[in-house]
């Protein structure tokens, strides 16, 4: 279990870290964006999640905003999983999560 939310931990640790350089890399290039191929090497990193994210979410919701579900839905994994590597840490021993 201990294996399974650490896996989580860092794909969503990865992804989190993606969507904001992205967003940092687009701010910076502008409207050249499309063309850069760090920005979209990192648009194919968090592809994945953001058309899963599209797929849970209501059509309610215009596209312009599935990047900031997406990062919301990560950051809630992101801590559900190292609440609960915290607690199962807490229950297995402090010695046995190194």
């Amino acid at each position: 279990m201990l294996l399974f939310v650490t896996i989580v931990q860092t794909v969503s640790a990865i992804a989190l870290l993606s969507l904001i350089g992205q967003w940092l890399l687009g701010l910076l290039a502008g409207a050249g964006r499309d063309s850069n191929l760090f920005y979209q090497l990192l648009g194919i990193l968090t592809k994945p999640f953001v058309r899963l994210t599209r797929l849970i979410t209501p059509r309610v919701v215009i596209d312009r905003h599935i990047p900031l579900a997406t990062f919301l839905l990560l950051v809630a994994a992101y801590v559900a999983s190292t609440l609960t590597r915290i607690a199962i840490c807490i229950e297995i021993g402090v010695h046995l999560c190194r």
